[in-house]
């Protein structure tokens, strides 16, 4: 199972609240799908105050599948557009399988799959928002004996509800958005997840 590290970035170049660090510890610890491949990436500095930054890649016997960067910030003070203290961004980038390009509802679905694994994972959130965005690229001349590709671009972020301490379960939250990357890269649920009723998407064939 993979472990999180990561990169901390303090705007004001000072200690970060405890609630932070405690936070960010845990996502240190989290562990995640074997598939997932986790590493350290610098944190924005003009997001929040303090936010911590992890990128990650789905990788199947040396075929990368999916990628994506996952950030946690914070202000102590609050922030009026999240209706909290912490926030939650991520980027999800994976390439899709003909059949699954063309559905008319694959934006809907996309969605589905990143509110599905958190709440299967009891990830508490709210004021949810993002964009889902699907690209083509067709070669031609020299490259014409490339296949056609289609690539599908999930932009999200939420507001995580806080435990009892008054730190949010980032550890749920991390594994849920990480189960979400594999779902797109087309990989089954793992065995134990709990998000039935979530279809992924087929295997892919062979390499990109």
């Amino acid at each position: 199972m993979a472990v999180a590290q990561g990169h901390l970035a303090d705007e004001d170049g000072g200690e970060a609240p405890p609630v932070f660090r405690q936070a960010v510890d845990a996502l240190r610890t989290a562990r995640v799908r074997a598939e997932v491949e986790l590493s350290p990436m610098p944190a924005p500095k003009r997001l929040a105050p303090h936010a911590y930054a992890l990128e990650a890649a789905v990788v199947v016997e040396g075929e990368e599948l999916a990628d994506g960067r996952l950030i946690l910030l914070h202000d102590p003070a609050g922030h009026e557009a999240w209706h909290g203290a912490f926030r939650v961004v991520t980027l999800a980038r994976a390439e899709l399988e003909p059949e699954m390009a063309a559905d008319p509802l694959l934006p809907e679905v996309c969605w589905s799959w990143l509110t599905g694994a958190l709440d299967a994972r009891g990830a508490g959130y709210a004021e949810a928002g993002g964009t889902v965005s699907r690209s083509s690229s067709h070669h031609f001349g020299a490259l014409a004996d490339r296949p056609d590709t289609t690539e599908i671009e999930v932009r999200a972020s939420w507001t995580p509800g806080l435990t009892p301490a008054g730190a949010p379960d980032v550890a749920a939250h991390l594994a849920a958005w990480c189960e979400f990357l594999c779902t797109s890269a087309g990989l089954p649920p793992a065995q134990d997840d709990q998000s039935g009723g979530i279809v992924s998407l087929p295997k892919r064939r062979g390499p990109r």
